[in-house]
């Protein structure tokens, strides 16, 4: 009775679920027909992927080369307008983190714990990211029957083909029978019964005006309006509410669309690195080819970025397979010039064998594909300048270009031209990516300077020339001249366009370009004095992200002298961050961000507890998951650079003089929608964080404000928050807060409020009594609360007093353990140096050659202690396992990974942990002789501080996880003496 086909749908089918009830069995199986009709074009459509100038008779199967994309779910509002090259490097050391992927199935899916039903989808990703294959691949699944069987029909337009409409008006009906025919020959008119999904693709394209705010509104889908009009009122939901609607975009276009106007986003990351394996394994069938390819892209670390784009990847694999059958095993190219200049060999080396008749062994370069290359470069340089990506046919016509000799370089040019429509009075172009376009303009910078020693970077030569004829400049001054433009840039849209340029002045890389560049270019000492300029350049305070583009720009140039001078300091353990010039700062960040490690987390005390590091690895930090930068000495100051830090999604600020004016600046961060700050620990509190709570598109779940003397008072700020229905936190740590029942009253009235989200609440080193207990436990009328976990112990008065004393704890030697050139006196307290052994009895716990002793008691929770030392001592915490016998690292305090230590000495402070060592800047150190410490091991922070006028200034703090209880001991030096503080408190 109904149509065989496998394609359609029939009564009780999810797609049929839609139809209107109206519908006869007669209708139902001729709109069958008619869908799989439809169907079957869209298969024809999509089926074929082209890659490049196709190899005739062997096109390129969709499902046999797609690759899954990495798809997380995006945030609304938020905007980027970064250069896409540093997106795509930001980018590719995320695509690898622990966060939840988005299936293409699972795109209009309500997520767990939406109510609200998903009518617009947007997609956000840089140029050829995958955005457009991914919609491909949806439609061809479809189409199939494989997938999306409750959609009746899918319509997917580009902004490239309805910009050619804007003049034009049409109503809905009239636009869909416009792009798809064969619903018009169906007597399709109507769509409001069914299931449609319109796809647009290609926002970041868009020439029409779409105007969310003045444009009329229009609900019949067929009267005639304008093409952006109509648009506008489908986006909006005015035109045909039940449809389907997902739209991708370039993260620069993604606001042209109100965020009311979009239920879900989502950002396609590209390949992770697994993906990039399959990628490349469905494309070299060879399995020991592919994983030779795979081996040389680990082994460069720009390249492994780059493909993070499957188009870049496709670039790749075309060099690679053509350099693997003519060079038989030899050397592949090693930087991004000389990857991109093989790319162009192996377009002009098809081209010639397709359309030409030639063969592989021909020259590549004729005069006519010269002309036409260098004409794509004039057309690159002019269109990069101005900002654009696409481009008309009057402007191939300006740089003398020939439209269908264009076409023959299909790889590196796409013409946008569907004959089998017949709808285009215009045409569209682009190139396949804009760094290909960023290639093919310093490609044409450099050739009219080979050429004609025209300098095109510089703008007051470039209008001169058309009057005057100039003396040409040296090609020193043209490459300064590209440095220089490049770092004036705010967004960075130059940085790969001079990396290319510095590359291509390679005498190497120009030998590539033989019958394309027909005189030499530079020679090495024009390199060199470029190298020279660049360092200069590196030196001179720039921001870290031009800095870092500039360490990529020495790459091209082959010059890693900066970045190997760092390396050998890192490897040998003797960075020094305290004499560390501007230019070897950027270096540093540049070697963080180019390592094979992951930057899940990252601490900043590793490398200098300061501002001026922060602000100087401020990239490092933006790129992590998770940044350490508790007890660093930052201000307010660094407050603002982390405000706009919207990877970060946990940030421990704890142990730093921040200022209310500090936190409300990092507050106003953390209200953006594109923050993605779950966890926060700071010691600072203000109303700015109850603001925060309240936000709607905040992202809070954790919130430790431990040891911060926030008192009741701050507790009934910040509870106005937690009672906001829109707060979401989960996790709230108040421990040692100076809170009393008042504040817990305060705490329980916001839960009555709000009692869906908090789970965990800390209140321990707090005073509640039994009654604040009592109230945050049981709820309005007695009943439980959904708090899973509220601790209250340690309690009592005696943590109502502000600062770290409160902890102090008594520490006895453990005399089993002393050295026997180690005495003790003052009741054990006491304990010194001394040439002469002392008569001990020998022991196992006995250190025999290290000049130790350990406390007897293990420390498990929070601990406070000072001690009065002379000489040169180490107050060290430790497990009890350390070794005893000897005098290896296993046994020496610091010099291993069981044992943590601070090293006094002539008034320098140092600490050292797994046998490294980090000096502690001067401006900490005084002559004051006493320290303290104080360690929380179940939060793992050990701190040290030195004492001065009964103040507490801070040295360091090490971040852990303690996987044993601490033990305090001392090493000792020739002349030195410790003694153990009566209990300070």
């Amino acid at each position: 009775m109904f149509s065989p086909c496998r394609h359609g749908f029939s009564p009780g089918s999810p797609a049929s679920s839609h139809c209107p009830k109206t519908c006869s069995i007669g209708q139902l199986a001729t709109l069958n027909v008619h869908r799989c009709e439809f169907q079957s074009k869209q298969i024809k459509t999509f089926q074929c992927l082209f890659e490049g100038i196709a190899k005739a008779g062997s096109p390129t199967l969709l499902n046999e080369i797609y690759t899954e994309l990495f798809i997380t779910e995006g945030r609304r509002g938020e905007l980027n307008e970064e250069h896409e090259v540093r997106q795509i490097e930001a980018a590719s050391r995320k695509a690898d983190r622990a966060e939840t992927s988005i299936s293409q199935s699972e795109l209009f899916q309500l997520p767990a714990g939406r109510q609200e039903p998903i009518r617009t989808v947007m997609t956000k990703g840089v140029a050829g990211i995958g955005k457009t294959v991914l919609t491909q691949k949806f439609t061809l699944d479809w189409a199939e029957g494989k997938a999306h069987q409750n959609i009746h029909f899918i319509f997917p337009f580009t902004f490239r083909e309805l910009n050619v409409l804007k003049e034009e008006k049409f109503s809905l009906v009239e636009l869909v029978h416009h792009f798809f025919p064969e619903t018009k020959e169906a007597g399709i008119c109507s769509f409001e019964h069914f299931q449609v999904l319109f796809i647009f693709d290609g926002l970041d394209e868009c020439r029409l005006s779409l105007d969310f705010h003045k444009t009329q509104i229009l609900k019949d889908p067929r009267k005639s309006i304008s093409v952006a009009d109509l648009l506008t009122n489908l986006i909006r939901g005015n035109l045909l509410p039940s449809a389907l609607l997902w739209i991708t975009t370039r993260p620069a276009a993604a606001n042209l669309i109100p965020a009311e106007c979009v239920d879900m986003v989502t950002e396609i990351r590209g390949f992770n690195d697994p993906q990039k394996e399959e990628y490349f394994r469905k494309r070299f069938r060879d399995e020991e080819q592919a994983s030779r390819i795979i081996s040389y892209i680990k082994r460069s670390r720009s390249l492994h970025i780059m493909c993070h784009i499957p188009v870049f990847c496709w670039i790749t694999a075309t060099v690679l397979e053509d350099l693997l059958k003519s060079r038989e095993g030899g050397e592949l190219p090693k930087s991004l010039t000389e990857m991109y200049i093989h790319f162009l060999v192996v377009q002009a080396k098809v081209k010639k064998v397709k359309y030409d008749g030639g063969t592989e062994t021909d020259p590549h370069w004729s005069p006519e594909s010269r002309k036409m290359m260098e004409s794509l470069g004039k057309l690159a340089f002019e269109q990069l300048q101005k900002g654009n990506l696409i481009f008309y046919e009057s402007d191939l016509t300006e740089c003398g270009i020939d439209i269908r000799a264009a076409s023959v370089y299909s790889g590196v040019f796409t013409q946008i031209f569907r004959e089998e429509r017949g709808l285009y009075q215009d045409k569209v172009f682009c190139f396949i990516h804009l760094s290909v376009q960023e290639f093919l303009a310093a490609l044409h910078v450099h050739l009219t300077f080979i050429t004609s020693g025209l300098n095109l970077m510089e703008e007051e030569q470039q209008k001169k020339s058309k009057v005057l004829k100039l003396t040409p400049s040296g090609p020193v001054q043209l490459y300064q001249s590209a440095v220089e433009k490049a770092l004036l840039s705010p967004n960075g849209h130059l940085d790969l366009f001079l990396r290319f340029l510095l590359g291509l002045s390679l005498p190497t890389n120009q030998s590539l370009l033989r019958g394309l560049q027909t005189q030499t270019g530079s020679s090495p000492q024009t390199n060199q004095e470029t190298v020279q300029f660049i360092k200069k350049k590196i030196s001179e305070n720039l921001s870290a992200e031009k800095s870092i583009n500039l360490f990529h720009c020495l790459n091209e140039l082959n010059d890693g002298s900066l970045v190997e001078e760092i390396q050998q300091s890192l490897r040998s353990g003797r960075l020094s961050t305290e004499k560390l010039s501007p230019a070897q700062w950027s270096a540093l960040a540049f070697i963080l961000l180019s390592s094979e490690e992951d930057l899940e987390e990252f601490d900043l005390q590793k490398y200098s507890a300061s501002e001026e590091a922060l602000l100087r690895l401020l990239p490092v930090i933006k790129a992590s998951n998770k940044a350490l930068l508790g007890a660093c000495k930052l201000s307010e100051r660094s407050c603002a650079a982390l405000s706009s830090s919207s990877r970060l999604r946990h940030l421990d600020l704890s142990n730093n003089k921040l200022q209310d004016s500090g936190v409300k600046l990092l507050s106003a961060g953390l209200e953006s929608p594109c923050c993605r700050l779950e966890t926060l620990r700071s010691e600072r509190s203000c109303p700015s964080l109850s603001s925060v709570l309240s936000c709607k598109s905040s992202n809070l779940q954790k919130l430790d404000l431990s040891n911060n003397n926030l008192q009741d008072s701050g507790v009934n700020l910040l509870s106005a928050g937690l009672e906001s229905p829109h707060c979401k936190l989960e996790a709230l740590s108040l421990s040692g807060c100076l809170i009393t029942e008042e504040g817990c009253a305060s705490l329980a009235s916001a839960l009555n409020s709000n009692p869906s989200h908090l789970r965990e609440l800390d209140l321990s080193y707090n005073h509640p009594g039994e009654a604040g207990v009592k109230l945050l436990l049981a709820g309005p009328d007695e009943k439980p609360r959904r708090l899973k976990t509220l601790r209250a112990e340690p309690a009592g008065v005696q943590w109502l007093t502000p600062g770290l004393r409160k902890y102090s704890c008594s520490l006895t030697i453990d005399t089993d353990t002393v050295n026997g050139n180690l005495k003790l006196s003052d009741d054990n307290r006491k304990v010194t140096f001394e040439k002469e052994l002392q008569s001990y009895p020998d022991l196992p716990d006995r250190f025999d050659v290290c000049h130790q002793l350990l406390c007897r008691d293990g420390l498990a929770g929070r601990c406070y202690w000072e001690v009065e030392w002379r000489g040169d001592v180490s107050i060290s915490l430790s497990y009890r396992g350390v070794r005893r016998k000897g005098n290896r690292d296993e046994c020496v305090f610091g010099a291993n990974s069981q044992s943590w230590s601070l090293i006094c000495s002539n008034y320098v402070y140092s600490v050292w942990h797994k046998n490294r060592e980090t000096y502690i800047s001067p401006s900490s150190s005084s002559s004051s002789h006493r320290a303290a410490v104080y360690v929380d091991c179940p939060a793992g922070t050990l701190s040290f501080f030195r004492v001065s006028c009964d103040s507490l200034m801070h040295l360091h703090t090490f971040n852990t996880t303690f996987t044993e209880p601490l033990y305090p001991g001392f090493r000792l030096g020739a002349g030195s003496s410790v003694v153990l503080c009566r209990d300070p408190s």
